[in-house]
Order: structure tokens, then sequence, then C-alpha cells
């Protein structure tokens, strides 16, 4: 068990953890004290730059549309997604250059959400122009940019996008825990933190886990293969994808992460994971659940009498299984996570644990862990080719 509500198995050779990662993990918990350091805002005494008599108001729209790229949105989808079950508000998201894109009519009270760190962001700014009705907020740096000057024009509400906290590590601020807390859910849940770096054997785990990847990239396995075996947890693994490409891919260094939906892979993928390029390492993820569909006994043929007795989780789970038989045969390298109950806590754990294994993997392979400075050129070119 890596908490009460996440069943966690370690890579089969586990690595002594070097006395670099251990002070790199003291340094880590130490910016957690530091008000102006992004790690605070994983704990539970960091303070939103919204109040509660902003929430109330907030609260009275039925539908919500969020407008953001890469970390300003995948967060809350990843929230959205994962506790949709418990979620009675409708929320679109507005994340990339579509055509597809759709203006959402409906006589229901709807709020816009505009978020951008540097409130210039172009595809942001392009959706927000299009797509948007007038009922609007911004979550953007307080400072001179389009989107809070746009904002300040329109009279809307700013609440402050803290300038010390990345994109991609903002779920547990503002940009993840407003909409959380516009879904209807305890937003004090998530935050685990502080819980969690107190449990030892949480920390042994997390320490043990980076110093194998940290060891299986130097071996030139670059390639994080997510075998999901829970597809409401897709966009939990898309804001995995960033955290990790953004934070790691520098100075011709990097992982690549990919998102494989199983069971369904088995028929397409896994002849390459099991017998093609040895320089993958792979995730096991999948949640259990409650529901319990059975097979129509009356419609099987006697030479399949077996699947009488079994159940459509009964089935993945026996494949989830004899995929990890095969892969410890061919000495694959793999760990695996199980969420034992879908709940705000179980999914702030998994934020937590896959934000800081990525800051100490970044610190392990000599890398800044907090920029992202080729993307800028992108943006810069953009820009040129436009005027």
């Amino acid at each position: 068990m890596l908490t009460k509500n996440i069943k966690f198995s370690n890579f089969k050779k586990k690595k002594k953890i070097h006395t670099k990662l251990k002070f790199f993990f003291k340094v880590l918990v130490y910016n957690s004290l530091k008000k102006e350091n992004l790690i605070h805002s994983f704990t539970n005494n960091f303070h939103y730059s919204f109040n509660k008599n902003l929430l109330i108001k907030l609260k009275r729209n039925k539908i919500f549309q969020i407008y953001g790229m890469g970390g300003s949105s995948l967060g809350a989808q990843a929230i959205y997604d994962f506790l949709k079950i418990n979620i009675k508000k409708r929320f679109y998201f507005f994340d990339n250059l579509d055509e597809q894109n759709q203006i959402i009519k409906t006589k229901k009270k709807t709020l816009n959400i505009i978020i951008s760190k540097s409130g210039n962001t172009l595809e942001t700014i392009v959706n927000e122009n299009i797509y948007s009705s007038n009922n609007k907020l911004y979550i953007t740096e307080k400072r001179n940019n389009y989107l809070r000057n746009l904002a300040l024009k329109l009279k809307s509400d700013i609440i402050e996008h803290k300038n010390f906290i990345g994109g991609r590590y903002s779920v547990l601020s503002e940009v993840g825990m407003l909409p959380a807390e516009l879904m209807g859910l305890n937003t004090k849940k998530f935050k685990r933190f502080n819980k969690l770096i107190s449990n030892k054997y949480f920390v042994n785990n997390l320490l043990t886990n980076v110093e194998t990847l940290y060891h299986l990239i130097k071996r030139k396995k670059t390639n994080s293969i997510i075998l999901n075996y829970d597809e409401s947890s897709n966009s939990l693994f898309k804001w995995y994808q960033q955290l990790v490409a953004e934070s790691l891919g520098k100075n011709s260094k990097g992982v690549l992460p990919f998102i494989s939906n199983l069971p369904k892979d088995n028929h397409s993928l896994m002849q390459l994971y099991l017998d093609g390029n040895k320089n993958c390492f792979f995730t096991f993820f999948d949640v259990r659940t409650q529901t319990n569909t059975k097979i129509n006994k009356k419609k099987i043929f006697s030479n399949y009498n077996y699947l009488k007795r079994h159940s459509l989780q009964s089935i993945k789970q026996a494949q989830k299984q004899a995929t990890k038989k095969v892969f410890k045969i061919k000495n694959i390298p793999f760990r695996s996570f199980e969420v034992l109950k879908k709940n705000e806590e179980s999914l702030g754990e998994l934020f937590t644990f896959f934000m800081i294994e990525t800051i100490l993997l970044g610190k392990m392979m000599k890398l800044n862990p907090f920029d992202q400075p080729s993307v800028e050129l992108i943006k810069k070119e953009t820009k040129k080719i436009l005027i």
C-alpha cells in the first residue's frame, strides 16, 4: 500500500536510495515552508487568492466553460473526469484551436473561466474571443498583460495566478482548486502533502521509485508507457504527460510519456511492448470499482462455459494479471497503481506523488524541472509570422 487509498507495487529491482536524492527531498520539504515557493501550494497552509464571498457568487452558475492551455486546464479536467460521478454541474474545456469547438447555447447561467499565467497565451486569447459569452472570470498574474487588461476593461472578476507557480505545477493552487470548489468538491481533502511526507512508508516508496526511474533512464529506457485500465483517468495522464515532458525534456535529455488504453491495446500495441525495442518502462494503472456487470449465461456457448461465473470487472482483472505475469517473465520493468476509492484524497495523493517524483527526478538528472525554454521559441516565431 502506498496509502490507505492507493495500492502500489514498486519496480521489482529496488535500488538503494542515493544520499543525493535524500538531500534533494529534504530541500523540497524545506521549500514547502516558504510562502513564495511553488511547493508551498501543495500544502494545506497555502492561502488562495479567492474568498468565500466570491465563491458563493460564482457557485450560482450551472455551467462552466474553462479556457486554458496545458497546465491552465489539464488539472481541472483531470479532476472533473476522475470525479465526474460526484459532480452535478457541467464543465466544458476549450484547450486547443479547433474548428469543432462550439458556442454552448443554453439558458442556464454560464460562467467563462479564462486561465493563463502569462495572460498572453495566444490560443487562450483566440478561444476566449470566439467562444466565450459575457459572464467571465480571469485567472492570471498580477501584472500588465493582455487578459488582465481585458478583464479590467470588462470589469470582470480577476483571481491572481501566483507568479512563482508554473502552470504544470498549479493544479493544487487557484488554477485547479477554484474549479474544484465550483464542482462542489472539498478542496481541503486534495491537500495531502503534509500527511504524506510524514508517512515513512510513502516517502520510502517514493524515493525508491525515483531512484529506480533514474537508473532506468541512465540505461536509455526513456519511454514511459502508462497502461491505463480506467478511461476516466485519461485526463489525469494527459496532465502527467505535460508534467513529465515539459519538466524533463531539455538538454538532449528527457522522458516521453505515452498513454495506452488497456485491455484494448492488447490487440494493437502490446506486441511492440513485449517484443519491440527495450527502451520502455511501464506503469500499470487501475481503479477498483463497485460495478459488477455480469455475463449473460444464456448466450454463452458451452466451450466458453468458464466465462459464466465471471463479470466484466473480473475478466479485465484477469487480463491485467496475465499481462503483469508476462512482463515478469520477459523481465520488462513496471510499477503498478491501483486506486481503491475514487475521491479527493486519492486524486490529491496522485497529484502530489507525480509532482514530487518529477521534481526529484529532474534534480537527479541535473535539469531545471521548472522551466520550458524551447516552447518560448515557438511562441516568438508564431508571433513573427502573424505580424
